[in-house]
């Protein structure tokens, strides 16, 4: 795909169906773009594309199918508006840090990858009557294929980055306690005691 120009192809874009559930345009809303009145638009729409499309049918999609809706809260940002998101201190990483992450089109030193950071409310509803944010990290862990989580309180929401990339980390850290969890664990199956009560897997609804 060309860069995008003009408002047909913008609109167009934002049509491109990854996944069974999920369209381009849910991953490109920013409170940045919005509150400065800068547009969110990638440099290469293709590449954004392609990562985007490997984040829902490999993550978002048995995510979605297993504990029902999730909420996306910030997905795709374009380097001109992570560079403003980091300049403003709005807990944003430097555009190098945040290729393959929230920049979808640009690679980072390991090749292609995509984050979005997600709301489950099944489990912000229980995360408010004291469940472990641990327990859905491992869950996580041990069904799907992803390279890194990130974990925030976010007001009670329990939100996390969600990372898929073509050559995963499998690294689990939060901003709550213990700052890293995971590190580099491959083996999966292990920490189903973490995560009892918790629905099976499901890849399609």
């Amino acid at each position: 795909m060309r860069a995008i120009n003009t408002f047909a192809a913008l609109d167009k874009f934002g049509r491109i169906r990854l996944s069974k559930n999920f369209f381009m345009r849910d991953f490109m809303y920013s409170e940045i773009s919005n509150f400065y009145g800068e547009s969110n638009i990638p440099d290469d729409p293709k590449k954004a594309e392609e990562a985007g499309r490997h984040l829902c049918e490999e993550l978002l999609e048995p995510l979605n199918a297993t504990f029902g809706r999730i909420a996306v809260r910030s997905a795709y940002r374009s380097p001109k508006i992570n560079k403003l998101g980091n300049e403003k201190k709005h807990n944003c990483a430097s555009n190098e840090k945040n290729y393959a992450h929230h920049i979808w089109d640009y690679n980072d030193e390991n090749g292609l990858g995509a984050t979005a950071c997600i709301v489950i409310p099944w489990f912000m509803d229980k995360y408010k009557d004291g469940a472990d944010w641990r327990s859905l990290a491992y869950w996580i862990h041990d069904h799907l294929p992803y390279s890194e989580l990130e974990f925030f309180d976010g007001q009670g929401m329990c939100s996390f980055n969600l990372s898929w990339h073509e050559k995963p980390k499998k690294v689990i850290t939060s901003w709550l306690e213990p700052r890293t969890l995971l590190k580099g664990e491959n083996r999966t199956g292990i920490f189903a005691e973490w995560y009892e009560g918790f629905p099976a897997l499901r890849t399609s609804v």
